[in-house]
């Protein structure tokens, strides 16, 4: 089979692009290289076909998904603060660019699309853990974007017959997440401040709980959703069905790393909600779906990764 994965360079994307090399298909990248690396992609450079270009390009798109029977859609702006400072930006980007894959998917007659969603489509409604069946309350324009490009899937698939499947990841975090930016996740974060000696930034009382979710099992959910039977215009959670506090992170990665970390707490961010847990019930169902890798074990390997990666720079 030939995958196009948009966004292949960039964090979760490339973990994609290495285990279907590793499963032996054939797969394309693009990407604009606003936010992945090509060095994200080193050890399969030779093994795949890299295009370097944007989703909000549609000749480039179209050019991409040649051949392909499978699209996998993860290119975006991923910010939910950088949403709020330009959701111009966002809006082109997440909807257009969207709007741009779903039309070359659909023209390549595709197998199946399947979409990044995510959690923010959610907001900030008090219920946990989030089922899929609860109405869609985004509150920053980054939310808003994603849950606009699972409408637009769905559409689509009623439309056109393109099948469709969408996963809202929860908060992915493992190796290769880059942690230069203020808007980069939480867990790199923390993670190149104590590398550093500095203390991590934490927005709000630090109580904040978040269903964090090592990439390996989004790289299982996202591929099981390609090919599994009666998955086309549903919604699945990519989480974990747990949640830990900010402040509980801090402490065990004191436990991991052997260093007393003391943080620094700042206002919250506009946007940002306050609690967030998955259920992934219906993943587990309908794609056969079950996190192989509990928080503290990714953690754990996170950490060694972010050790030898930012140690020595």
């Amino acid at each position: 089979m030939r995958y196009l994965v948009t966004g292949g360079a960039g964090f979760i994307g490339s973990h994609i692009v290495d285990q279907l090399v590793q499963r032996g298909q054939e797969v394309v990248v693009l990407d604009d290289l606003s936010a992945g690396k090509e060095a994200n992609l080193a050890g399969v450079r030779d093994k795949i076909d890299f295009h370097i270009g944007s989703i909000t390009d549609l000749a480039a798109v179209q050019s991409a998904c040649k051949g392909v029977q499978y699209v996998i859609h993860l290119a975006a702006r991923t910010s939910v603060p950088r949403s709020v400072l330009n959701p111009l930006e966002t809006n082109h980007v997440n909807i257009d660019g969207m709007l741009n894959v779903l039309v070359a998917a659909r023209d390549a007659q595709v197998r199946r699309f399947v979409f990044a969603a995510s959690s923010a489509a959610y907001g900030e409604t008090p219920t946990l853990p989030k089922v899929e069946s609860m109405p869609a309350q985004p509150i920053s324009p980054y939310g808003l974007t994603k849950y606009v490009g699972e409408l637009y899937a769905q559409v689509f698939g009623r439309v056109y017959g393109l099948e469709n499947a969408c996963l809202r990841y929860f908060n992915v975090f493992g190796p290769r997440q880059d942690p230069s930016s203020q808007y980069s996740g939480v867990l790199s974060r923390f993670m190149l401040a104590v590398i550093e000696g500095q203390a991590p930034v934490v927005f709000g009382d630090g109580e904040q709980s978040r269903d964090f979710t090592y990439v390996e099992n989004i790289v299982d959910e996202t591929l099981r959703a390609c090919e599994a039977p009666g998955a086309s215009g549903l919604v699945f959670n990519g989480g974990t069905g747990a949640r830990i506090t900010l402040n509980h992170v801090l402490k065990l990665l004191e436990q991991i790393t052997g260093k007393t970390i003391k943080p620094k707490y700042d206002a919250p961010r506009n946007g940002d909600i306050r609690d967030s847990q998955a259920d992934v019930s219906l993943a587990g169902r309908i794609l056969g779906y079950e996190p192989r890798v509990l928080f503290e074990e990714g953690l754990k390997r996170t950490w060694d990764w972010y050790k030898q990666a930012y140690a020595k720079m």
